[in-house]
Formats: C-alpha cells, structure tokens, sequence
C-alpha cells in the first residue's frame, strides 16, 4: 500500500493506492494554503495514511506548494520508516489524459508556470500498453512561443485553455494531478529522487 501526496498546483490530494486499486482518496482545489491543508487531508485517510511507501509529485508547479508537499512526505517518511520516492506532474496528467481519450495518441500538458509562463511538455501514449514517451523536453515559455512550438491539437493542464487561446485551434481540457491517479503511471515513472522539479532558473541569482 502506498501513500501518494500532490501539492505540486493549485490542487490539493492525498491517496492510499495499491496497485490499480484506490482505497482513499481526499482531493480540492486550494489554490494556495497547501501547508494548511495536507495534513489534515492525510489524517482523515484510514490509520491516518500509514502506508508501507509514500509517493510525492516533485513538479513542476508551485514552487511553495512542491516544497510542502516533499517536505510532508519525506518527514511521514522518516517517522514512518518507510521510502519515498517521486514523480512528475505533467507526467500524471499526461497518463489520466490518455486513458480519458482512447483514440488520441498525442498530446500535449500545459501548465501555469510562473512570470506569465507556461509549463509544457508533449507525450505520445503507444496503445494497447498505454505505454507513455515524452516527444519533447519539458519547457517553460512565454505563451506565444509555446503556441507556436506544440503541434499536438489536444492540449490538456491548468494552462490548456490559455495556450490554444493564443494558438488559434486545436482542443483545450482543463485538469490536475490528482493523488488518485498516480496508479496510471507506470513503474519507471514513479523512481525519482523525492526533490524538486522546478522547471525553470531561479528568479534571484548570485552575484559573480
């Protein structure tokens, strides 16, 4: 059983997941206030969450919210005893996408990113497997020219809307990474080291 945490965006989440099974969930869109929120969501699974690993979305997203959701599972981590390790949240979106859309087999995530840019990342989902494969590198670009590099005429994520705006055709879906969902990701999804993805440089740089 484990215990997977997702406070990389405006949403919030927590799932107890064994395998394809979900056996809890909590989720909400907060917005902000992820740190006031995550642990009580985590109380109110069964045996408060205790799990035998814990998963956590490393982003990227909200630097904040990324810090707070790592920083709660690798401290349930230590006190539990247990590993943890992470994943991406375009990856998750991606792999929710393409079960959602049984006749797509690309498409692009678009996210919220921070100074007015936008998060992207293509995926190709090869089927029956659903095996996923990333088509391009993750970015973060001003909307006009993440527009004019995707070519995938589904765009889903926080920002999908936004991006065909500006793009002038192809189908926007909004959507989140949700806890619940880190059971569609495959196992090699699932390894990273539990530390942040943030996406893009700092802002504040030291001076040479």
């Amino acid at each position: 059983m484990q215990l997977v945490i997702d406070t990389a965006t405006a949403a919030c989440s927590v799932a107890l997941i064994e395998g394809d099974r979900v056996l809890a969930c909590e989720k909400e869109i907060v917005g902000r206030g992820h740190a006031e929120k995550l642990l009580p969501m985590v109380a109110a699974l069964p045996d408060q969450g205790r799990a035998d690993s814990i998963l956590v979305d490393c982003g990227p997203g909200s630097f904040t919210g990324i810090r707070v959701g790592i920083a709660a599972a690798l401290a349930l981590g230590l006190g539990w005893d247990i590993p943890v390790s992470g994943y991406g949240s375009l990856d998750i979106v991606a792999a929710s996408a393409f079960r959602r859309h049984s006749d797509v087999s690309q498409l692009t995530v678009a996210f919220i990113g921070g100074h007015g840019e936008l998060f992207i990342q293509s995926f190709s989902c090869d089927r029956p497997s659903l095996h996923l494969t990333t088509t391009a590198e993750l970015q973060s670009l001003r909307p006009e020219a993440a527009a004019a590099l995707v070519q995938d005429s589904l765009v889903v994520g926080s920002a999908a809307a936004n991006l065909i705006k500006v793009r002038g055709w192809g189908e926007s879906e909004e959507a989140w990474p949700f806890a619940d969902e880190a059971r569609f990701l495959e196992k090699t999804a699932t390894t990273l080291p539990a530390t942040p993805i943030y996406g893009r440089l700092p802002d504040a740089k030291i001076p040479s």
